[in-house]
């Protein structure tokens, strides 16, 4: 041990990794506007400045909604890469990474309870893991989801954020829009409603399926919602986009859906939204 070490020892230094700066403290991507991280995570991660809301991991999410003790469903076992599919890395590879970063085994997590009384199943697509991107645990995790919400008859809330299908999955990611598309089918023959919660971002074969599938869509301020990227618009009908394109206020302004609604007033129109929908039980 040399004279350094000792006298750091000595005074109580620890090798522990200790707070910076960096972990206090965020930049506002749209303002960017320096935000103590601990007040914006309070503030359910909307800059109090400009009121640009960024995204929520699943658990937040579910917390956010659904009334204190609410259930999580299991993540639906799958068979993981079928395609046996590799580009720079393995999928197995990709996989395990997003799984060190991420409490969860995929990008869509299903939480069973109630929202201000009122019972709701809610499912919440995690662009954290992978994009959000669809691939065959999504799919099943919708499908489980929906059926909870027809063994429990109540409504079926969709949160999305989603990049589209997993490439990693060729064809069996695309085999779970219709799949997807074929579950709210049956919850509106069972006359339970499925509301879809659009927030930054969806795109891609999600929005070509269940996101644009809802009884009611509600979207969140600033939420980017399209297809096709703006850019392969542009370039392909060779014109300039209007501002706000693809935006939620934009949508909204144009038919595409019904509210945007901030964070901090969701669960309450969740709640009103559910009373209009649900169907009356016999006396």
């Amino acid at each position: 041990m040399n004279w350094f070490t000792r006298v750091r020892n000595s005074l109580g230094f620890s090798a522990e990794k200790k707070t910076t700066e960096k972990d206090l403290w965020i930049k506002c991507s749209n303002c960017h506007e320096m935000l103590f991280v601990q007040d914006y995570e309070a503030n359910l991660k909307i800059c109090p400045s400009c009121g640009h809301h960024g995204r929520l991991n699943a658990d937040a999410r579910l917390g956010m909604l659904l009334d204190p003790g609410f259930e999580l469903l299991p993540m639906p076992e799958v068979s993981e890469d079928p395609l046996g599919f590799r580009d720079t890395k393995k999928y197995t590879d990709r996989l395990k990474a997003a799984r060190a970063a991420n409490p969860h085994r995929d990008a869509f997590v299903v939480g069973s309870g109630s929202i201000d009384n009122r019972p709701a199943v809610v499912g919440v697509q995690d662009f954290s893991f992978m994009g959000g991107s669809m691939g065959m645990a999504v799919g099943e995790a919708f499908c489980k989801g929906a059926e909870a919400a027809l063994a429990r008859r109540c409504g079926y809330i969709v949160v999305t954020a989603a990049g589209g299908a997993r490439m990693q999955e060729g064809i069996l990611s695309l085999m779970q829009m219709p799949r997807a598309t074929v579950m709210t089918r049956r919850l509106k023959a069972a006359g339970l409603p499925y509301i879809v919660v659009l927030s930054d971002p969806t795109t891609g074969g999600v929005t070509a399926s269940y996101a644009m599938l809802g009884d009611i869509h509600i979207a969140e301020p600033g939420a980017l919602i399209g297809f096709a990227g703006q850019r392969v618009i542009q370039d392909t009908i060779r014109e300039q986009l209007p501002e706000g394109f693809q935006r939620a206020e934009y949508l909204h302004k144009h038919g595409m859906v019904d509210m945007v609604v901030p964070r901090h007033e969701l669960k309450a129109t969740l709640a009103s939204v559910l009373d209009y929908l649900t169907p009356v039980k016999a006396a």
